[in-house]
């Protein structure tokens, strides 16, 4: 369905799949695209994985639906091997199992290379081991094979508060002679309090190379700053960051070097009202956008206020969301739209994806052995566990912001 939502764009909603068992849902879903040959639609990969709904991030391996038509038609899940969990031993416990989450795809113009940046997670018992190390996770996509290959992590600096790292959900930004500007957020590993930074890596023969990170940015509030994401607007970096009870700005203009945090406000002065929920950034030659959920928008019935997913163009010289410009992106069907990519397509097409996650706050259905977080209500209310496509259509020219 098409929604008029702005002079500069238009919204284009559709859904790559529905369904939902009652205990497994699809999660994470974030797409890339590999450049199209002359005349035809590009290659688009997203990938998502399953999420036991029993417990808080019950994550198993990546799979990946493709699109060559435009997302009139998607492939059905496909699971990859290369992601699936397996045995890992960390301070003498070897019971424990790693994997990958909270990838996103991105396409890196230098070296013409599909890579997907996510971090590590670790299970003991199959839940979330509460001390655990964590790494930048990353992988490559073979487009001849159809598949990805094994992922690896990041070498940072031999640093006990680089123990726990990670770049989970992350835009990141490239530069033309391929560098990557990579932010992620760190801790020690028992540690409470996160700190967000910007990493500058370089890509070659498959591998990503730390080369120096910058400001070491939090704030004293619950858990800090993490799950940041950076774009360029103009001469400056935009970085966004979540944090329990608000979500932060900050600007830079090498990408490194950043200011000190700010609460997002509407321009009003008003407090934004998302918490607790990442953030990211759609970015036009003539603007720049910020794609958010917030309370206050009569979703007080949804997991910490996690739909329906909004966007709003920002003033950048206020760091402001000019509220005459919101927009719904996604509806509210009852579940949350919280973890959600944003994905270039072409010069006139930004997607953003995102799934239900059939997952409520309470516990409330129980079977012999497990308990399952209640998804009925969210059912009620119309939610089954679709994989959204908002296709952001511009009406103006992108004149090639992406790739300078």
């Amino acid at each position: 369905m098409f929604l008029v939502a702005d002079p500069l764009y238009e919204i284009d909603l559709s859904v790559a799949r529905e369904g939902f068992d009652g205990k497994m849902c699809w999660v994470h879903a974030r797409a890339g695209a590999l450049p199209p040959e002359q005349g035809t639609d590009p290659l688009v990969v997203m990938t998502l994985q399953k999420l036991d709904i029993s417990g808080s991030d019950i994550f198993y391996g990546l799979n990946q639906m493709r699109t060559v038509d435009g997302g009139l038609t998607w492939t059905a899940p496909e699971e990859l091997e290369s992601f699936s969990r397996v045995p890992f031993t960390w301070r003498d416990e070897s019971d424990l199992e790693i994997t990958v989450c909270d990838f996103w795809p991105c396409w890196h113009p230098r070296s013409k290379t599909l890579i997907g940046i996510g971090h590590t997670v670790v299970y003991q018992d199959n839940l979330v081991k509460s001390v655990r190390p964590r790494g930048i996770a990353y992988a490559t996509y073979n487009p001849n094979q159809g598949n990805w290959s094994d992922w690896r992590t990041v070498k940072l600096p031999d640093e006990s508060r680089f123990e726990n790292a990670g770049a989970g959900c992350a835009q990141r930004y490239d530069f033309p002679n391929g560098d990557l500007l990579v932010p992620f957020y760190f801790k020690e590993p028992e540690g409470n309090q996160y700190s967000t930074t910007v990493m500058r890596a370089h890509f070659e023969n498959g591998e990503i190379r730390y080369l120096e990170h910058g400001s070491e940015l939090t704030v004293p509030i619950k858990r800090g700053l993490y799950e940041p994401s950076i774009t360029k607007f103009g001469d400056r970096f935009f970085l966004t960051m979540r944090n329990d009870d608000h979500g932060y700005v900050a600007v830079s203009h090498d990408g490194l070097t950043f200011s000190t945090p700010k609460r997002w406000r509407f321009d009003d002065g008003t407090d934004l009202g998302n918490y607790n929920t990442q953030q990211h950034w759609v970015v036009h030659s003539e603007a720049i956008f910020l794609a958010y959920t917030r309370r206050g928008a009569n979703n007080d019935h949804v997991t910490r206020h996690r739909a329906p997913l909004f966007i709003a163009q920002i003033d950048p010289d206020t760091l402001q969301v000019i509220n005459s410009t919101e927009q719904v992106l996604v509806p509210d069907y009852g579940a949350r739209l919280g973890n959600f990519g944003v994905t270039k397509i072409s010069e006139s097409e930004t997607w953003v994806t995102v799934t239900e996650w059939m997952q409520s706050s309470s516990k409330e259905v129980r079977t012999r052995d497990r308990v399952y977080r209640d998804s009925v209500r969210l059912r009620d209310r119309g939610a089954n566990n679709r994989v959204w496509v908002a296709k952001i259509k511009w009406n103006q020219p992108n004149r090639s912001i992406f790739i300078e």
